[in-house]
């Protein structure tokens, strides 16, 4: 957990840059957090070259954006909420591999945001019963092959809502993405649902409190969505619309994105038809060409094995070189290339095939970024 100084010093980065998470990305990942952005405020251009004359003014001044991130940081304190900084363990490590992550989250909730498997569920917010069967049985089917699970959606009416729910009543927890702080629920109605999140999943969001749901805020929520994601499925959308952004970030991250079909010439599947039919979405019409589609059938495997009581050797017949991998990703977090071959002492070169085996037999998964993942453990 980051210290109560480095939030308060990040959440006021984020204020002075004016919430552009690419421009407060650069400035935090150059200077390592966002005290050392302060600490260089009156020299920030010789530290940061990309910096812009008008950047480089805004940075000298932090009094009003030190004084909103006390009154944040306030907040925080009476509300048991998490402001987790882009190098907090707890931050979403998919997420963190993006190009615009935002430097911090907060976060009211319970669940883990870096579990093994996660999936967003998205669509249209005028979702009809065909669409709210598809996610009904998806979910259902989902908790019997892959019972470990976080589920994540944008908690808007529709397709979001009932995938939310229906996490619930299966026993998922679910994180619902928000476009606003976490001082209100929008839409209202959602609000027993959303406190009911907060103990079996969460509510999590880049914005400060006071923030209102401004049509662009949920565009920007949608990369969070797709980034904390190893998957997106795409159930019921127009020809336009919230979740086709979702799931081209998803696509633009190396992410896996799935797709429903639908009737031909039904308003709401155009959208998904196109996908699947441009190829920028795979055709799934279960939760079993789902597990297939994503690689997972190691969960279910192990699921089904432990149904039947069956003791299983997760990670049977693997070389003394593979078992050094294993033991490395099985330590700490998810590891990228260059990093793991420094950890094992194996050369890249020798390091990828092995990879790539592991991949075959389903222990490792490779990630956007060239992070590795271990499957199970």
């Amino acid at each position: 957990m980051m210290s109560e100084q480095e939030i308060y010093y990040t959440i006021a980065l984020t204020r002075l840059t004016g919430f552009n998470s690419q421009t407060a990305l650069l400035l935090y990942r150059t200077m390592g957090s966002g005290q050392a952005v302060y600490e260089h405020r009156n020299d920030i251009g010789d530290a940061v070259s990309d910096c812009s004359p008008r950047l480089v003014e805004n940075l000298k001044n932090w009094d009003e954006a030190l004084k909103r991130a006390a009154a944040e940081m306030d907040f925080i304190r009476r509300h048991s909420i998490q402001a987790l900084t882009l190098a907090d363990e707890g931050y979403p490590r998919r997420l963190a591999e993006c190009t615009d992550a935002p430097v911090i989250l907060y976060y009211r909730g319970t669940a883990d945001l870096n579990q093994r498997c996660i999936v967003n569920i998205v669509g249209t917010r005028r979702c009809t019963a065909y669409g709210q069967d598809l996610v009904r049985r998806f979910v259902s089917r989902l908790k019997e092959l892959c019972p470990q699970v976080l589920i994540v959606s944008g908690l808007a009416y529709g397709i979001d809502i009932c995938a939310h729910r229906q996490a619930l009543a299966n026993g998922y927890d679910t994180v619902g993405v928000l476009a606003h702080g976490l001082d209100t629920i929008y839409p209202g109605h959602h609000r027993q649902t959303a406190a009911e999140m907060t103990s079996h999943g969460g509510l999590l969001t880049e914005y400060m409190t006071q923030t209102e749901p401004m049509p662009n805020n949920f565009r920007q929520r949608n990369r969070i969505v797709a980034g904390m994601s190893d998957a997106t499925v795409v159930v019921e959308s127009a020809e336009k619309g919230g979740a086709l952004i979702t799931a081209r970030i998803a696509q633009e991250y190396g992410r896996d994105v799935l797709a429903f079909p639908g009737p031909v010439g039904a308003p709401y599947s155009v959208g998904c038809n196109n996908l699947i039919r441009d190829s920028r979405a795979g055709l799934i019409s279960s939760a079993d060409d789902f597990v297939q589609a994503v690689g997972w059938q190691v969960e279910r495997e192990k699921a089904e094995a432990e149904a039947q009581g069956i003791e299983r050797e997760l990670f049977p017949a693997l070389s003394a070189e593979e078992q050094t991998i294993v033991a490395q990703l099985r330590q700490g977090a998810d590891l990228q290339l260059n990093v793991l071959s420094v950890k094992t002492n194996i050369p890249i070169g020798r390091l990828t095939a092995l990879l790539f085996q592991l991949e075959m037999k389903g222990v490792v998964r490779p990630l956007a970024g060239g992070s590795y993942h271990l499957l199970s453990s």
